[in-house]
């Protein structure tokens, strides 16, 4: 059984302040000590690596491991492998037994990654079974947490030794993945998904350390960036999911979550990197700040451990040839090197992903239906490169420094160790391309300089053979 397609979440966006919070200023090489000590670059690839076609399984497997990346994100959809997903009728199966189910999809991907030396997360989420739901009218509303303590048992017993981090649901803040999101009218109108997903949580970690995972990681969260009036905010749900007042105290009732992260996905629009929502409970790249201070909140208040890092488990910058949030190739490329190093900059970010190696598959109709999925790839949808996936290879992010300087920061995202960078520029109006220097990363390939401002210069990186992306110099 096929998992469901992702559906895009379009909502219009107001102009806001575009800028970066509390940009430092760095000198010379700096090293990662200074942000990020052990941040992860994961990869979510769902069109290929569910495929049935096993060359093109096994052929981005490889891609994905070459271009430097050692984990991949994999979401286990509950409904896909269990008997009788369609039906009310509870099978007659013992739902603890992982050969109750049809893990197929999901096995060969995690064991092909796992013969390459990667890591796996694994996101266990809905749609579920219909007869795993309260009222059993769909495959999401008030998913059962006794069903799901089972099923989790039964993951955790079938991936023992394979999968090492597991995550709790895919966007529980948003109504395709869990219902419903809020319940009540006008005042008395509140969100209702965070308290259903925390009894989901509590019993995802029963079922992992029934099945013999007690030491085995777990996220929750991974919420999507924005609310609506259908879609929780993520800020409100993690207090609402850490079981805290308005005023962030915990709740009598409530215990402490024994989970080991949070996930997010902080999509933001095609004003960039930069822009701000206007709603304080959204949370995009440049506001992570607002996700550390309501996790922080919940560790001073004992609902959670202190200083939950905070996962990125999902990214990516819309390109053309979207016409309604699609950015240029060119934008694209720069907006994500942008996008990742503001991620690096923050010690709490331990992972930063890449949605998506090709552009989901244009559909029929108008444009607005024709490019109703996601075009936040490195490949277009028919499989050519965009200038992105030099820039993912070897990110580059450039900015003014000053009035006269310039500030360069990058990654040999496939170096295995201390190496060595090149950096050329192109002036304006130029097509030579020429060396500024070469510098040296650290040990996990970063590295940043300095470089007097120039107007119309672009900057790429080099690295043996692999050329980076030319970028543009962006303001502070």
């Amino acid at each position: 059984m096929i998992a469901p397609v992702r559906a895009r979440r379009r909502v219009l966006l107001r102009p806001a302040l575009a800028a970066l919070a509390a940009a430092a200023t760095l000198l010379g090489l700096a090293p990662a000590a200074e942000a990020t000590r052990s941040q992860w670059t994961m990869f979510d690839a769902p069109r290929e690596l569910m495929s049935d076609d096993p060359v093109t399984r096994e052929s981005t497997l490889n891609e994905i491991h070459s271009l430097g990346v050692d984990w991949v994100r994999v979401i286990l959809y509950w409904h896909s492998v269990a008997p009788n997903a369609d039906s009310k009728r509870d099978p007659d199966v013992r739902r603890t037994d992982p050969r109750s189910y049809d893990w197929t999809r999901y096995e060969r991907v995690i064991n092909a990654a796992r013969a390459r030396g990667m890591n796996v997360l694994l996101t266990v989420s809905g749609p579920v079974p219909k007869w795993a739901t309260r009222r059993e009218r769909d495959k999401v509303t008030q998913p059962s947490p006794t069903q799901f303590r089972r099923f989790m048992i039964a993951a955790g017993r079938k991936f023992r030794g394979s999968v090492r981090y597991w995550a709790v649901w895919n966007e529980p803040n948003h109504p395709q993945f869990l219902k419903p999101q809020f319940t009540g009218h006008g005042r008395r109108r509140h969100a209702a998904s965070p308290r259903i997903y925390r009894k989901l949580v509590r019993a995802a970690r029963a079922g992992l350390d029934k099945s013999g995972n007690r030491r085995d990681r777990m996220l929750v969260g991974d919420t999507a960036p924005r609310g609506t009036s259908r879609v929780v905010a993520p800020v409100p749900f993690v207090r609402g999911t850490f079981c805290l007042t308005r005023s962030w105290h915990k709740r009598k009732r409530c215990g402490r979550l024994d989970v080991d992260g949070w996930a997010h996905h902080p999509y933001t629009t095609r004003r960039g990197p930069w822009w701000i929502p206007p709603q304080r409970g959204d949370v995009t790249i440049a506001t992570l700040s607002r996700l550390r201070r309501a996790l922080d909140r919940a560790g001073r208040a004992r609902a959670a451990r202190r200083g939950l890092g905070m996962y990125l488990t999902e990214f990516g910058i819309q390109s053309r040839p979207d016409p309604f949030v699609g950015v240029s190739e060119t934008q694209q490329a720069e907006y994500r090197s942008i996008a990742e190093r503001i991620a690096w900059r923050n010690p709490r970010v331990r992972a930063f992903s890449q949605y998506l190696m090709r552009d989901d598959l244009p559909r029929a109709g108008r444009a607005y239906l024709r490019y109703g999925g996601f075009e936040s790839g490195i490949r277009h949808s028919h499989g050519k490169r965009k200038r992105a996936y030099r820039g993912f290879r070897l990110p580059l992010a450039a900015r003014r420094r000053g009035r006269r300087g310039v500030y360069l920061w990058g990654l040999v995202r496939p170096a295995r160790g201390r190496t060595r960078v090149t950096i050329e520029y192109r002036n304006r109006h130029s097509r030579k391309w020429r060396r500024l220097k070469t510098d040296a990363t650290n040990r996990r390939g970063y590295w940043s300089t300095t470089t007097r401002r120039r107007a119309g210069r672009r900057y790429r990186a080099r690295w043996g053979r692999h050329l980076g992306a030319p970028t543009r110099v962006y303001p502070r």
